[in-house]
């Protein structure tokens, strides 16, 4: 399937104002030529009318752009049209792209997975690439254009190249120093500072919280005003409110986008003790949810509030209600007259930021941290041996597990899992 010229849709559906049709493989060109007539020179644009070869009809005029591989996107020979971005225009182009033969219409990813076939960007970038396309927030976009602009690529180069001179040096032992002769210091020592390098880089913040979004749970007792609160920062009804206790039954998850962070603010069922059977599992599930939560925005006794929990927000709820409290560390809110809602925002925005990676900084996801931890993991161990054979099969492993991060080898099962994440033209 390789050796197919493929084609399909690269823009947003139509109707839009101009629509990117790409060509990529062998006869791309070819079957430009057939359609546009003559081909601008390599990484030029052309204005050109665009004819159906069979019938000579005129489908639309275009700006055709060519790139020789392998320096295009794909390390293929790709030709775009960018055409008007009517239904019927496209319709009409992709028709006539499907009659010619040696030509089919593009898998998901597929382009991007031929960039990584033919060498013009390796996994990481992929799924850098992946993120982007995925990216819903500000932070989200840094974060996947750092990977997809080869930031996690570089820094394993430069751990390969660590790992390399080291694994010259074991073999060098193996093939010349006597038996009997003891290890030379420097290369365990190598080993054990190449392995603490990468544990600080599995203690930095993870990708998954700044993909799935920071965990934020209103909790507290029945009836403080918790869907109330949910409500008021979402903007929109997502939660029933009554002055029945115990009306929430299960947690409501709500989606917000805080000064660019991704948030998953989610509501709760009153933390108390509950004869009903449906109250109970609500309860239960709730003080799960406050287990596993990332921020806390609490509602109840400040002496009730989870104490172990690092970052708790104590809040103060029916501040129009009631008098107001001298306490520093109590923000006071109103879900009716929006009183506090402002701040309240503003601090779970700090929070929140406060457990994500760094602005456009690289981040690891599970994948790269599994293989990550796979590589510290057998140089600590070389770092421990006194036999340089099994040193060397240490630093094997670890180069093994670079490779596998970059896509070099065995990452075969999960292709297939990233590449169909893309759409048809990508």
């Amino acid at each position: 399937m390789a050796s197919d010229t493929i084609f399909a849709l690269s823009s947003g559906r139509p109707p839009a104002a101009v629509s990117i049709i790409r060509i990529s493989g062998p006869e791309a060109q070819a079957a430009a030529r057939s359609i546009a007539g003559k081909l601008p020179e390599h990484r030029m644009a052309a204005l050109r009318e665009l004819r159906d070869p069979a019938s000579g009809e005129l489908l639309d005029e275009a700006l055709v752009l060519r790139f020789n591989g392998p320096a295009s996107s794909t390390g293929e020979d790709v030709v775009e049209f960018q055409c008007h971005g009517g239904r019927a225009v496209v319709e009409a182009v992709l028709g006539v792209l499907t009659s010619f033969k040696g030509l089919r219409t593009a898998e998901p990813g597929e382009f991007t997975r031929r960039a990584f076939e033919n060498g013009r960007i390796d996994l990481t970038e992929a799924e850098g690439l992946a993120d982007l396309v995925e990216a819903e927030t500000e932070t989200q976009r840094k974060a996947a254009l750092a990977l997809a602009e080869g930031g996690l690529r570089k820094q394993v180069s430069a751990w390969q190249e660590q790992l390399l001179a080291l694994s010259a040096q074991a073999e060098r032992a193996i093939d010349y120093d006597e038996e009997d002769a003891d290890i030379d210091p420097a290369l365990q020592q190598g080993c054990g500072t190449l392995a603490g390098e990468l544990r600080a880089w599995l203690e930095r913040p993870r990708l998954e919280r700044l993909k799935d979004g920071v965990r934020v749970v209103v909790a507290g007792p029945p009836n403080a005003g918790k869907s109330s609160l949910v409500n008021a920062l979402a903007g929109e009804e997502r939660a029933i409110v009554t002055d029945i206790p115990g009306t929430t039954r299960d947690h409501i998850e709500v989606p917000l986008s805080l000064g660019g962070i991704p948030i998953l603010l989610t509501d709760t069922a009153g933390l108390r003790e509950s004869a009903d059977v449906v109250e109970a599992i609500g309860v239960a599930r709730a003080a799960r949810l406050v287990e596993a939560a990332d921020v806390i925005v609490w509602l109840g006794e400040t002496d009730s509030a989870p104490a172990a929990h690092l970052r708790t927000i104590r809040v103060r709820t029916k501040a129009d209600l009631v008098e107001p409290v001298e306490d520093g560390g109590l923000l006071s809110v109103s879900s009716v007259t929006g009183q506090g809602l402002g701040e309240l925002a503003r601090e779970i925005e700090a929070a929140a930021r406060s457990i994500l990676p760094g602005e456009g900084a690289v981040a690891l996801n599970r994948r790269h941290a599994a293989l990550l931890d796979e590589a510290a993991r057998s140089l600590e161990e070389a770092e421990g041996d006194d036999d340089v054979v099994l040193i060397a099969e240490g630093l094997r492993i670890a180069r093994s597990a670079f490779d596998r991060i970059t896509g070099r080898a065995g990452v075969e099962d999960v292709l297939d899992a990233l590449f169909s994440r893309f759409c048809l033209g990508k």
